[in-house]
């Protein structure tokens, strides 16, 4: 990571962004584009706070929608690593209303100043990623004016983040496993913070399906890359506060990769996992091929299964189980994964819990 003290440069455009996470991340162009601008905007208003300007930029905190296995973190890690600036990933499902037993919001951002070493300054220009954030929808049907039933791990959780959502200096611990130790704390100001927020949000993209109108061949693909957007109306209705969803103003929804994305996704990017196997056997003076129709196979059960590009990994390491095993054994030889062995080895796999 560059220091803070790095000579003021003119901020990446959000083509040189795009142009960046598009060698990363497979598929969902309006997405990459769409986090691209909020991206340069963000810099650009980093900058002028910098520079002591008067600005009327605002926070262009991000709120990802789409399936599992749509790259909603992948497209935030990687963000993180084109603008060099801490990131970290944290699950909102973990956090509670102040006052409960759980963690404190406040606790997000002391995840963050841990990854940055403790750099207060690098920790105000890094980015969040709060992820399962359709997790901590209003749950409580009681009124909602904060009347009735309290909402803990819900509601009162969206309250919470508004604070850090807009912006404002709030005291961390600088202790992660010792929050409740309101001794050792750090101000930080979170106004330059990026807050980037994803949701899978299932039961509106459900509710938008109609599967008895698919007919056809390729109708389910055609059918899941049509769905309807889904807009601000019914996120409140599924239980966001209109104050939460002020905060975000940039909604970006991810649609559903199909096969032939998601082959990219196991051969393409630097990154690739099909990459990674034949490094790791090359070290064991191994070379590794990979079929087309072996990585067709393996495309189709993690579709099948609705598991996305996260599913390609367990799926491939249950595959390549055995060939791992005797490596080291086997130097000097060449090994090819055809789709017969891939059929072999997914057979009855249904029975084992992938970790995904």
């Amino acid at each position: 990571m560059e220091s803070s003290a790095r000579r003021e440069e003119a901020p990446l455009t959000p083509r040189e962004i795009y142009e960046r996470l598009d060698r990363y991340v497979i598929g969902q162009d309006a997405a990459k584009r769409a986090v691209a601008i909020a991206a340069h905007n963000h810099l650009k208003r980093v900058q002028a706070r910098r520079l002591r300007r008067h600005s009327l930029i605002k926070k262009s905190n991000i709120l990802l929608i789409g399936p599992t296995g749509s790259g909603k973190t992948h497209i935030a890690r990687n963000l993180a690593d084109i603008l060099q600036v801490p990131f970290t990933t944290v699950d909102a499902t973990e956090y509670t209303e102040a006052g409960y037993y759980g963690k404190d919001v406040e606790v997000m951002v002391s995840d963050l100043l841990l990854k940055a070493n403790h750099s207060v300054e690098d920790t105000q220009r890094g980015i969040i990623f709060v992820d399962e954030v359709d997790k901590i929808a209003r749950r409580s049907q009681g009124a909602r004016n904060g009347a009735g039933s309290r909402d803990i791990g819900g509601e009162g959780v969206q309250q919470a983040l508004l604070k850090l959502l807009e912006g404002r200096e709030v005291y961390v611990p600088l202790n992660v496993t010792q929050a409740w130790n309101k001794s050792d704390f750090v101000q930080v100001d979170t106004r330059d913070i990026l807050f980037i927020c994803a949701g899978t949000f299932s039961d509106l993209h459900d509710a938008g399906d109609e599967p008895g109108r698919r007919m056809g061949f390729g109708a389910d693909d055609a059918a899941s890359r049509s769905r309807r957007r889904i807009s601000t109306k019914q996120l409140v209705e599924f239980g966001m506060l209109a104050e939460f969803l002020g905060r975000l103003p940039v909604v970006v929804q991810l649609e559903l990769l199909g096969e032939a994305e998601l082959i990219r996704v196991l051969t393409e990017p630097p990154d690739a996992i099909v990459r990674e196997f034949r490094e790791l056997l090359a070290m064991d003076d191994i070379d590794l091929e990979f079929d087309d129709g072996a990585l067709r196979e393996v495309v189709r059960y993690s579709a099948s299964r609705g598991l996305g590009a996260r599913g390609l990994r367990s799926i491939l390491e249950h595959v390549m189980a055995d060939i791992m095993f005797e490596a080291p054994e086997r130097r000097k030889h060449q090994v090819r994964v055809d789709a017969g062995l891939v059929r072999a080895r997914l057979a009855g796999l249904d029975s084992v819990q992938l970790s995904v």
